[in-house]
């Protein structure tokens, strides 16, 4: 009895990495063009954040088999463009979306002011951003995606990423995949950074959610900008301004306050009552 206990403990692992279903994709084969002799630098981590990113990734979580939609989310973590807060920012919206039924690709994008970084916020972060979108794309029939609902999540300078990328993607044309459109069909912006916000929203702009609390002395404005911007444009667009929270509080499960506590499902019920998560398509299965 007791080693078949001990048989089944050590199966754990394996059973949850298996329920998980995550991997990691890059950007670039042979590395981000123009910074190849960087792509086996190793990364820095530790407790929250990753650091020093060479080789730009996107980690892929796919939802439940039974929950798949078709819609797709490229999350961009924040950290001030010297750190990705990968855990907070990354892995649990990626989580709580993929339980949804999206499939979620979450973006280690290069970051412009890191330590000694060699790269430009404006120039290699919105590479990366539109690179992303453009790989989804490119590989939307083997993940079972629809086409027409591919967005992108953003929190504080992740939020500025999903901006360039929205409205101001670069012109690459290194391969077939550079070929596909950049544009994300609807944006999530939690708590954005004040960089990249265009002086007027395009007619065409994607639907878009937007959140953030009234205290966030940095970002809260953002959310007013892009509001009113898009209200001028008449492009959908749903806005959450709490009372209080301050910045950078992520899902909300480490707030004591009810309101950022239980802000996801602000984000539930918009996707849901724009048809994000009515079920057209479903991603692979990993074996």
């Amino acid at each position: 009895m007791l080693k078949k206990l001990i048989f089944l403990l050590c199966l754990l692992p394996a059973i949850a990495s298996a329920q998980t279903k995550q991997f990691v994709i890059p950007l670039w084969e042979k590395g981000a063009p123009g910074f190849e002799k960087l792509r086996d630098v190793p990364e820095q981590a530790k407790d929250y954040w990753v650091k020093n990113v060479n080789n730009p990734t996107l980690t892929v979580f796919l939802p439940p088999k039974d929950k798949a939609t078709g819609s797709a989310v490229v999350i961009c973590p924040g950290g001030g463009h010297r750190l990705l807060v990968f855990n907070a920012e990354g892995i649990e919206p990626a989580k709580f979306l993929s339980d949804l039924g999206v499939t979620v690709f979450v973006l280690k994008y290069r970051l412009g002011r890191d330590t000694n970084s060699p790269y430009k916020v404006e120039v290699h972060a919105r590479e990366d951003g539109c690179r992303a979108m453009r790989l989804v794309r490119s590989r939307a029939a083997e993940f079972g995606l629809d086409t027409t609902k591919i967005g992108m999540m953003g929190f504080s300078a992740g939020g500025e990423v999903v901006d360039m990328t929205t409205f101001a993607p670069n012109t690459a044309n290194t391969d077939a995949i550079d070929k596909q459109s950049a544009k994300p069909n609807f944006l999530i912006q939690i708590y954005p950074g004040p960089s990249f916000i265009p002086d007027e929203i395009p007619a065409n702009a994607p639907p878009a959610f937007l959140l953030a609390a009234d205290d966030d002395l940095c970002c809260s404005p953002s959310v007013v900008r892009l509001l009113e911007g898009y209200r001028k444009a008449k492009v959908p667009v749903e806005a959450h301004i709490f009372t209080k929270g301050d910045h950078g509080f992520n899902m909300g499960n480490r707030s004591k306050l009810k309101s950022i506590n239980t802000w996801p499902q602000r984000l539930a019920d918009w996707l849901s009552d724009n048809n994000y998560l009515k079920s057209t398509a479903r991603p692979m299965e990993v074996k």
